[in-house]
């Protein structure tokens, strides 16, 4: 981006986000400081004790407010009391869409000194993204209800999908294998033997865009055939590509062979850089360790990472990850989803320590 100061939008939201939307942002300023760059950040109290006040999850002009910002960082989204489709609605969604936000990037890294809970995984062998399609699909937010409340009540859901949509997301994981540098293939997700209209065109904008990369190899997998080769065999993924309902649960499996959902981080990205970005872990807000100083902040230090990988600060997001790489390996302060004793603090001090 060709600048040295960044203004960044922090929305600690609910439970451990409020925990660990400082420090990993404190760990990303650290990692700014050392290229010589300037993070500015405005923290903004939306989510649900917001709601529980004004009977909203933000203000009515907060749209307007986060588009003048670098970037987002979000915390997590989420409270026991009210319902997910209310505070997803509320505010993650309609901040993907407002901002088109249409390419989720979701990588998943087997780090050194994390046991993956399958069998004969080492270090490195899980080195996948999950590249999901963030504004359409499944998630479109179309239909209704008849009869509601009634015993004859009925609801209809509608997914889209679009020309537009389905060869931009399709191309932009192209493009991603060919940076990426790995294995150079993209594998694509659907389930076109029982979805015959939107699966199918998905099918064909695939193959369409292959054509445009010769030197990538391809892969189409149904989601149920791709579900079980997640857990038999991660390591021969490389960039994956799938629905906004697919490439949700999805990357949560990657998340969870990978070794833990603590350590998944997300990215909202708007790839024509008209509006900011947003960077989130891909956890929720876990209400039942809130507050205990208990959390694993990785998540959202990998999506602070990304974040700063998007913004242009290379040098900055390779410290992040060369720091948080080697406190895992030292295995000496990590928390205890990933077998370690440490809480949110003392992992964080640790990173620090390594920047």
């Amino acid at each position: 981006m060709d600048k040295t100061n960044y203004s960044i939008a922090l929305i600690p939201g609910d439970g451990i986000g409020n925990e660990v939307t400082s420090v990993a942002f404190e760990v990303a300023l650290q990692a700014a400081k050392a290229s010589g760059i300037t993070l500015v950040s405005t923290v903004y109290d939306w989510g649900t004790d917001y709601y529980f006040k004004h009977g909203t999850m933000m203000p009515a002009n907060a749209i307007d407010t986060l588009r003048g910002r670098d970037a987002i960082l979000l915390g997590a989204v989420g409270h026991p009391k009210v319902p997910d489709h209310v505070t997803l609605n509320g505010l993650l969604l309609p901040i993907r869409r407002r901002f088109d936000q249409f390419a989720n990037v979701r990588p998943a890294v087997l780090y050194r000194g994390v046991s993956s809970p399958l069998r004969g995984m080492n270090a490195g062998d899980i080195d996948m993204v999950v590249v999901r399609e963030n504004t359409e699909g499944e998630y479109a937010q179309i239909g209704g209800f008849v009869h509601e409340t009634h015993p004859q009540e009925v609801a209809i859901q509608t997914a889209v999908f679009t020309r537009h949509g389905v060869e931009r997301i399709i191309r932009y994981a192209f493009e991603l294998a060919t940076k990426r540098k790995k294995k150079s293939l993209v594998t694509s997700i659907t389930k076109s033997n029982a979805q015959a209209f939107s699966m199918v065109l998905w099918d064909r904008v695939f193959q369409s865009v292959a054509a445009e990369f010769p030197a990538i190899k391809t892969e189409s997998l149904l989601v149920d055939a791709a579900a079980m080769n997640f857990v038999r065999r991660p390591q021969t993924f490389d960039v994956v590509v799938a629905s906004n309902l697919f490439g949700d649960i999805l990357s949560d499996i990657s998340a969870i062979v990978s070794g833990s959902i603590g350590l998944a981080a997300s990215a909202n990205i708007d790839p024509t850089r008209r509006f900011p970005s947003m960077f989130e872990p891909v956890h929720g807000s876990a209400p039942d360790i809130a507050g205990k100083g208990l959390a694993n902040p990785t998540a959202l230090m990998q999506s602070a990472r990304l974040m700063l990988a998007h913004l242009g600060e290379r040098m900055a997001a390779v410290r992040m990850q060369r720091a948080i790489e080697a406190v895992y390996a030292e295995k000496k302060n990590l928390t205890r989803d990933v077998g370690g004793t440490a809480g949110t603090e003392q992992f964080t001090d640790a990173v620090i320590d390594k920047l």
